[in-house]
C-alpha cells in the first residue's frame, strides 16, 4: 500500500449529502443508478454514477445520507456528466455497499 502525506489526505474533499433523487441509467455499461446529491448550500446538488444497484431500490435510496468526493473533475459517463464519487465498500459477494455516517450530519459535512 502507498502512504499519503497528511497535507495530499487533506486534498480529498469527502462530504456527506443527501440523496434526493434517484433514477435508472438505462445506457450505463455496468447497471448504475444516476443519483441526485444535496450537498447543503455551499455545494448545492451534484450528480453521480453509482453502480448500486444489486443492494439498492431506486425508491429506497430517496433521503438516504451518502459520502461523497465533491472535489475530484467532472466525468462524462455515456450521456451524463458525474460531478461527484459517491463512496462505498465491496462485501463478500462484491456488491457495492454504500458508505454512510451512523446519524444525522449537516449536509456538506466534511470528513475529518
Amino acid at each position: 500500500m502507498e502512504e499519503i502525506s497528511w497535507s495530499e489526505f487533506e486534498k480529498v474533499e469527502l462530504r456527506v449529502g443527501r440523496v434526493v433523487s434517484a433514477e435508472s441509467f438505462p445506457e450505463a455499461r455496468k447497471p448504475a443508478y444516476i443519483l441526485h446529491v444535496d450537498f447543503g448550500d455551499a455545494l448545492g446538488i451534484k450528480k453521480s454514477s453509482a453502480q448500486i444497484t444489486d443492494l439498492y431500490e431506486l425508491d429506497a435510496l430517496v433521503g438516504k445520507l451518502v459520502v461523497a468526493v465533491v472535489n475530484f473533475p467532472k466525468k462524462q459517463i455515456g450521456p451524463v456528466m458525474s460531478e461527484c464519487l459517491v463512496t462505498g465498500f465491496h462485501n463478500g459477494e462484491g456488491h457495492v455497499s454504500l458508505c454512510v455516517p451512523d446519524g444525522e450530519v449537516p449536509l456538506g459535512s466534511k470528513l475529518l
